[in-house]
């Protein structure tokens, strides 16, 4: 089966095409330096001919509103007319898990309408709901720095491995399209501050990281619970602690 991944020279795309051709797909990564871009349409009729999943975890290059607003909408608007024309059968997508409680950042304002235009679409889908990576603890703590101390809800998140996110979708990708969203999470609920605080200290990053009732997430005010996945979420195994372990062997 021929499976083009949108982004697939990214962190997760990458090995999404690695776990897919080790399954005998015909995996291909698409993105701009493979010669396809989903916001100007070039590239993807020639790289969707014969295709039959449509994998997409690009990322906006801009996080500022406007910017991440327009990627989404345009790429997402040209990706699924191109798949349509192609006779694409399944589209697989790669959001985040609290996205609709999130509309005050306008990423996540983006994502939604990433998602929205995907339920309309009509094209057969699946939409995969994961938390926080593991790989992004250091980004979370620059996001969330104010006057060189880190400042974070009392929230709880499940963060987990890009291996296990790039598991999960690889599966959605082989599956019968859902028609909504699946969740995946981690194994843990920890509290933001423990993660970032541990990734710091790993790092020899000498910032203080503490917990702020007025600090939001990603630029929205957050509840304790926000960030989890919900009870029917597919949970991974990998625990922070001992990822980041085997980082530093």
């Amino acid at each position: 089966m021929k499976v083009v991944v949108i982004g697939g020279t990214g962190l997760i795309g990458s090995k999404v095409v690695t776990q897919l051709r080790a399954e005998g797909h015909e995996a291909v990564p698409a993105a701009p330096n493979t010669g396809v871009n989903t916001l100007t349409g070039e590239g993807l009729a020639e790289v969707l001919d014969g295709a039959s999943v449509v994998v997409d975890v690009s990322n906006s290059p801009s996080f500022a509103d406007d910017a991440v607003m327009e990627f989404f909408r345009t790429s997402t608007t040209n990706l699924l007319k191109a798949e349509a024309d192609a006779g694409v059968a399944h589209h697989v997508a790669l959001s985040v898990v609290g996205t609709d409680r999130l509309q005050e950042s306008g990423y996540f304002r983006a994502k939604q309408a990433q998602e929205d235009l995907i339920r309309d679409s009509g094209m057969p889908y699946t939409i995969v709901h994961a938390t926080q990576f593991f790989e992004f603890m250091k980004g979370l703590a620059d996001l969330s720095t104010v006057d060189g101390t880190v400042r974070v809800p009392p929230a709880k998140f499940q963060p987990m491995a890009s291996d296990d996110v790039a598991a999960a979708v690889s599966r959605a990708a082989v599956a019968s399209p859902l028609g909504g969203i699946v969740e995946i999470g981690g194994p843990e609920a920890l509290p933001l501050e423990e993660p970032i605080r541990t990734a710091l200290s790993a790092a020899g990053d000498p910032r203080e990281v503490v917990t702020d009732p007025e600090a939001g997430y990603s630029g929205a005010p957050v509840q304790e619970s926000t960030l989890l996945p919900g009870p029917d979420a597919q949970l991974a195994t990998t625990r922070y602690t001992d990822w980041l372990a085997a980082q530093q062997q």
